[in-house]
């Protein structure tokens, strides 16, 4: 593998056209995870079709700069190679709105990696707005009008945490595939947010932290990551996995917990709702009903001095809104 790939320009658009509007003062974008539709025709699901409609929709009224896809973005068994026809008929084709054409900001999920992660990689070079550079990376954006500017860092949780079980799926991951991949990550992450001077840093995978849901905390998260997360002032971490929208937050921690993985379907399990610290869960929405489609995705729109993060259901509903102070103290 190359070395993870660390951008540390200041950009506004990543370089590409970009159908949104500029607001002088803040960055808006979107924010969706466990949307790969399905694997036969029609590649879709009727959510994942409405959840993109609505995005959209939501892209242009907020101004979106970008779209960070938080992995499973193929079910069941990921893509062959980066010509794999799922590319055009599960992302190209269906997040078809202006408003989303600007850069997507994709991690791979246990279900990419059932198939080639690799292709999902290499597809960043023949798509004008995917964007994975490597399993894991960084970009920093400058906020328009201001001084302060914020840092993306996007991780592989599998390659950290290992795949689940494709049928058991209550089980946790399986641990990493190869130590020594998963220590020059850990190495990695360290070392990123250590030298970050970013006045947000965001930072995101699939496999959650903390999540009462089916799938759970997970545990080498918890142990690894989170001190981290917490040693470097990190503003928020965002994940999917579990088909809900979540927001926890520990009242001893300034690090605030997003799942946003109901792109494809939405499960109202509460599995794990005594496996998180008390009085911790500010949000939770996960609704099943054969007869009805359900799903959901974010917003997050940050100024020099307040990230606010939106929940929407699919059909454009605001369920919720948390507002994250900006604490980081820059050297």
């Amino acid at each position: 593998m190359k070395s993870p790939v660390a951008v540390f320009l200041l950009v506004v658009a990543s370089g590409l056209p970009c159908w949104s509007r500029e607001r002088d003062g803040e960055i808006n974008f979107l924010v969706l995870g466990d949307w790969g539709g399905k694997p036969e025709s029609p590649y879709t699901t009727d959510t994942e079709r409405e959840v993109a409609d609505q995005m959209g929709t939501t892209a242009a009224e907020v101004g979106s700069l970008f779209t960070m896809a938080l992995g499973d973005n193929f079910y069941d068994l990921g893509v062959k190679d980066a010509s794999d026809p799922r590319f055009q008929n599960t992302f190209e084709n269906v997040f078809t709105a202006k408003a989303l054409q600007s850069r997507w900001y994709v991690v791979c999920g246990n279900h990419d990696h059932y198939g080639n992660a690799s292709a999902e990689v290499a597809y960043t070079k023949m798509s004008q707005r995917w964007y994975m550079p490597e399993f894991y990376y960084t970009e920093v954006f400058s906020i328009p009008g201001t001084g302060a500017n914020l840092q993306l860092v996007m991780i592989d949780t599998v390659l950290l945490a290992g795949l689940t079980h494709p049928v058991l799926r209550e089980l946790p991951p399986s641990g990493p595939a190869s130590l020594s991949r998963a220590e020059d990550q850990w190495q990695w992450i360290q070392e990123t947010l250590a030298s970050s001077t970013a006045d947000w840093i965001i930072v995101a995978g699939h496999y959650p932290v903390w999540s009462i849901a089916e799938h759970g905390p997970t545990s080498i998260l918890v142990e690894k990551l989170r001190p981290m997360l917490e040693k470097y002032n990190v503003s928020s971490y965002l994940c999917g996995h579990d088909h809900n929208l979540q927001h926890i937050r520990e009242s001893s921690s300034p690090v605030d917990y997003f799942v946003v993985g109901a792109g494809h379907l939405t499960d109202p399990s509460t599995a794990h709702e005594k496996d998180i610290p008390p009085d911790s869960l500010k949000f939770h929405y996960g609704v099943f009903d054969i007869s009805e489609s359900h799903g959901g995705f974010a917003t997050v729109g940050i100024t020099n001095k307040i990230m606010t993060t939106t929940f929407y259901d699919a059909k454009g509903n605001k369920l919720y809104s948390a507002n994250t102070a900006q604490t980081r103290s820059i050297m």
